[in-house]
């Protein structure tokens, strides 16, 4: 797949959703880590939306970016714990093509260090749909960042070898001409 990782950064459409009962725009400290990563990384902030944790809402604005021809990644933090209200996963899953098993996978491991055996209460996970990468995050701002960080800047950038999720998503060129 080496073949299939571009030479030059490519400058990735960005959508943002924040799932929480509990925060506004002012306090969502995980969402705002999440566009500031971004940002600084090059790319560019499709949308930003903060949602009360309903299945439905969340699967409606998902859906709608998925359906979208410029949003080429979605980010979503919170709604994938264990608490009733909690629904994430479950709006999400249905509208994925393909899984990105080893997300999931990876975020628990790298986690590990910072939360200990308390990673396997992560529901975190991450697919395709309709050529839009989709992961779904932790609530916390700790976990948006190890999730950035550890696995996101380098997944996100086409110059990351040996693969990256880049040429499996929309055109940015299609992208870019019809923002």
């Amino acid at each position: 797949m080496s073949h299939l990782a571009d030479q030059s950064f490519v400058p990735l459409n960005i959508a943002v959703l924040t799932v929480s009962d509990t925060r506004s725009a002012e306090t969502d400290t995980s969402g705002q880590l999440l566009v500031d990563r971004l940002l600084a990384a090059g790319h560019r902030l499709a949308s930003r939306v903060l949602l009360k944790d309903d299945l439905y809402w969340i699967r409606a604005q998902v859906a709608n970016w998925i359906a979208e021809e410029t949003v080429q990644v979605v980010l979503i933090t919170g709604g994938t714990g264990f608490t009733a209200r909690d629904s994430t996963p479950e709006a999400v899953g249905c509208l994925l093509d393909k899984q990105v098993d080893g997300f999931g996978e990876l975020f628990r491991q790298i986690s590990v260090a910072d939360i200990g055996s308390s990673t396997v209460q992560s529901r975190a996970l991450a697919g395709l749909s309709n050529s839009t990468l989709v992961c779904c995050l932790p609530g916390s701002t700790n976990a948006c960042r190890t999730a950035w960080d550890g696995i996101l800047a380098e997944q996100l950038d086409a110059r990351h070898r040996p693969c990256n999720f880049v040429p499996h998503l929309k055109q940015a060129e299609l992208c870019e001409s019809r923002s």
